[in-house]
């Protein structure tokens, strides 16, 4: 769901270049200026970029039913990519196209006060507009750097119409420009030329617009500030005599400018009762709605460390850890049995003993006389 203070932004703009296509269409047709002309496309095309941004923001309020059972909230991400894409085939394309054809059938431009004039108004009424966009994008960006808060801006309605109507401030300065030298040399060429430059601005805004929009569209995580919270209400829950017994993994995604999706996969201690871990999510989940309201939706699973990430592995399409072997207990060494007269002494086993020469031929001629008396 876009906020209000977007809607209000599309709505100024789209009024004021409603108002400035109009004016720049008649001073191209009076005049014959093709930078004129080309402009007064950009103004057309800016009028309907803001129709379909009213469009999607209208449309991503719906809520979810079973077909989305997540909302609808990334409609305006699609149209806005479709913006995109209009500015940059449109826009730009008929722009490009104006210089060439001017340039290859070079004509004068007649009564060019008429530009003149509808440029000072253009320029009064586009500055309305940046003013309004550049007072909202300055609010909610902060003490951020311009360009990073752009970047990481999760309102495309916002900064599409900023960055449109911040072209067609430099469009307009090229277009005075460009005109004014053709009428001070009387050469209509640089009127050509100024066309192909506002048709290359374009483009470019076309191109960064559809960058951050397709990242949009794929899925991006919340900001850090707000993974920060997150993650801190979650902790909360791990410490001495809480059930949460390790964090495994937070995941979040935007799926409009104020509805995110937060995941977390946590691993509850052994024995903690049904009870117990119900209101522990019960307690994380406020935690997070009081600090990040535009968090809509919270999934907490539990799951061990270890099957955490067995299934992350897996996930990846690596081959699962082995498991470690079990340890054996040794048994403790034996103790040394106490030496009896004529057996080895400690230490040494009887194997490694032979006996002496005079045993062994005192036990042969005991043998001799056994065997001599059983032969009897």
């Amino acid at each position: 769901m876009a906020a209000g203070g977007s809607t209000g932004v599309v709505v100024v703009a789209l009024v004021a270049n409603l108002g400035i296509a109009i004016a720049k269409f008649v001073a191209s047709a009076w005049t014959g200026s093709s930078a004129m002309l080309s402009e007064a496309i950009h103004s057309l095309v800016d009028t309907s970029n803001q129709g379909l941004l009213l469009l999607g923001i209208k449309r991503s309020q719906r809520p979810a039913d079973a077909i989305h059972p997540f909302g609808y909230s990334k409609e305006l991400y699609f149209w806005s990519f479709v913006v995109a894409i209009l500015l940059f085939s449109l826009g730009a394309g008929v722009a490009i196209y104006e210089g060439v054809d001017k340039l290859l059938d070079p004509h004068p431009i007649t009564d060019p006060i008429v530009n003149y004039v509808v440029l000072a108004v253009a320029f009064v009424l586009e500055g309305i507009s940046v003013w309004k966009a550049t007072g909202e994008f300055n609010r909610r960006r902060g003490q951020a750097p311009a360009l990073a808060a752009l970047r990481a801006s999760k309102d495309p309605a916002l900064f599409t119409v900023l960055l449109e109507d911040m072209a067609a401030l430099i469009g307009l300065t090229i277009a005075t420009i460009g005109i004014a030298i053709s009428h001070v040399t009387g050469s209509p060429t640089a009127d050509g030329y100024a066309s192909i430059l506002i048709g290359l601005l374009l483009g470019a805004v076309a191109a960064f617009m559809s960058v951050e929009i397709r990242s949009l569209l794929i899925g991006e995580a919340a900001s850090p500030a707000v993974r920060r919270d997150i993650m801190e209400a979650i902790l909360a829950e791990q410490r001495q005599g809480h059930p949460i017994r390790a964090v495994n993994d937070i995941r979040t995604m935007h799926l409009g400018p104020t509805d995110i999706l937060v995941v977390a996969s946590v691993d509850f201690e052994d024995g903690e009762t049904a009870a117990s871990i119900e209101a522990a999510v019960a307690r994380i989940e406020a935690t997070i709605r009081t600090h990040t309201p535009a968090v809509r939706r919270i999934f907490i699973e539990g799951q061990s460390a270890r099957d955490h990430e067995r299934a992350e592995r897996a996930l990846a399409g690596l081959p699962p850890k082995p498991d470690a072997p079990p340890v054996e207990p040794q048994a403790p060494p034996a103790k040394p049995a106490a030496a009896k007269p004529g057996t080895p002494h400690s230490g040494q086993s009887s194997a490694s003993v032979s006996p002496s020469p005079v045993a062994q031929q005192r036990l042969s001629r005991k043998e001799r006389k056994r065997q001599k008396y059983q032969k009897r």
